[in-house]
């Protein structure tokens, strides 16, 4: 039995994003939240499958900006050489957009 769910595969900020209607992502902070460009790749509408080449300039998403900056979990980098007394530690925090998938077609 096929799947019949509707999906897409958008390009956000040089980044690949599965979406789907009433879900939301989370993509890297965009500079400006009020305007961003959303490139849409594929579109899988039950057992339709659409591909651009390289982008479907036809399918328009709706996205909606839930929360403008968002902090991630934390992420540590530690650096060691062997038998050299060489030790670091540093880590940050990576900041994202989340976004609410509105209407896909």
């Amino acid at each position: 039995m096929p799947d019949m769910s509707k999906y897409a595969v958008v390009r956000i900020g040089g980044k690949q994003y599965k979406v789907e209607e009433g879900k939301e992502i989370l993509v890297d902070k965009l500079v400006d939240p009020k305007k961003f460009e959303v490139e849409t790749l594929l579109l899988v509408d039950g057992g339709k499958i659409k591909v651009g080449k390289p982008v479907l300039k036809d399918i328009k998403i709706t996205l909606k900006v839930l929360k403008d900056m968002e902090k991630g979990d934390k992420v540590e980098i530690y650096k060691f050489k062997a038998k050299s007394r060489y030790k670091r530690h540093t880590g940050f925090r990576p900041q994202y957009t989340r976004l609410l998938v509105e209407k896909i077609g």
